[in-house]
């Protein structure tokens, strides 16, 4: 039998990310398919670095990856530090760098610079681009439970990582405090999916919209729901939903936008009506004052529920990670599109 690739997991620099790409049970059965896995300490991963060295993966130290074997590929999810300056791994994260987003050039050049190479997994797609691993679904779920809760004034800050079930006492505990009129952009999609579902457990039937809703928008409409959801992540520029012009309307209803996709910094932006992301910490964010708007736009919503989250993108993943030496694999798909992204920006990107 060939030999198998090395993984490594690494540690997430960002202190609100609790989510594994790669959960202790699925990294057993990579392990018992000939994977070298190692796993670096995280205080913060929901999953303990025990349990996956009682998978059989090796231990490491948090941000160790540095120094790893040169073939090995580099799993995490959200941002890298931003040292060291030439990247020699291959990674496989989330990079955001292929849609004109802030710093995406740079991320590109530090590959460039090292020979290394992005594997994005929001271009690990199938033949006809599916989507092959991801956490939309949990990212609706959260960005419409939250907005809920803010909409019958039952949000509390700082945020904090909870269960499901947890989260869902919450929805129906908050109940007779209303109920906002919802609208939700994207809902056939699975992050729209996740968000109607929310609204169900918290007593809402929600307006849904998707492409047909949306070819010719009726702007009206829009703003006289109470609650809109954005859950469209567009690969081309599309009219905007909401837009500055639309802040100032005196009998506009919408009071609250969460938007679950926070394409904030990139050209497809489809509600340019803010530029900066909310957090955990300040979770909601006025928009306008009169009449009122408020946002919600959290870039790791699924975090907030890190054991759920993490089970279901796994359990995506895990089937692909096993094709990684597969040139005909869908992983040739991100290959194509880090090239054609660093070609864009006129970087060479040869890996080593």
């Amino acid at each position: 039998m060939a030999e198998q690739p090395r993984l490594w997991i690494r540690h997430e620099v960002r202190a609100t990310e609790r989510r594994a790409p790669l959960v202790p049970q699925d990294a057993r059965r990579l392990v018992e398919l000939g994977f070298h896995l190692t796993v670096e300490e995280s205080p913060q991963r929901v999953y303990p670095l025990d349990e996956y060295l009682a998978a059989g993966c090796q231990g490491a130290e948090a941000g160790s990856w540095t120094e790893a074997p040169e073939p090995a590929y580099v799993l995490g999810l959200k941002e890298l530090p931003d040292l060291p300056d030439r990247l020699v791994h291959r990674h496989i994260f989330f990079g955001h760098a292929y849609k004109g987003q802030q710093g995406s050039r740079e991320l590109l050049a530090r590959f460039a610079r090292g020979g290394g190479e992005l594997l994005d997994l929001e271009y690990l797609v199938d033949d006809t681009g599916r989507r092959l691993a991801a956490f939309g679904y949990w990212a609706g779920y959260v960005g419409a439970a939250l907005g809920v809760l803010q909409a019958r004034g039952r949000l509390t800050a700082p945020l904090r990582p909870l269960a499901k079930s947890e989260l869902d006492r919450q929805l129906r505990d908050s109940m007779r405090a209303g109920a906002p009129d919802a609208l939700v952009i994207g809902a056939l999609g699975r992050c729209g999916r996740g968000a109607v579902d929310a609204l169900e457990v918290a007593g809402l039937a929600a307006t849904c919209w998707d492409q047909a809703e949306t070819r010719e928008l009726d702007r009206a409409a829009l703003l006289h729901h109470d609650l809109l959801v954005n859950t469209v992540l567009t690969t081309r520029p599309i009219p905007p939903f909401l837009r500055p012009a639309d802040l100032p309307v005196a009998d506009r209803r919408l009071s609250l936008v969460v938007d679950v996709t926070c394409d904030v910094t990139s050209d497809l932006n489809v509600l340019p009506v803010y530029r900066t992301v909310t957090d955990w910490s300040e979770p909601v964010r006025r928009l306008h004052q009169d009449p009122p708007l408020d946002l919600i736009a959290i870039d790791n919503l699924p975090s907030l529920l890190p054991a759920e989250a993490s089970r279901a993108f796994s359990a995506e993943l895990v089937a692909q990670l096993r094709t990684l030496a597969d040139p005909a694999a869908p992983w040739r798909h991100c290959r194509a599109d880090f090239r054609a992204a660093c070609r864009h920006h006129e970087l060479e990107a040869v890996h080593v």
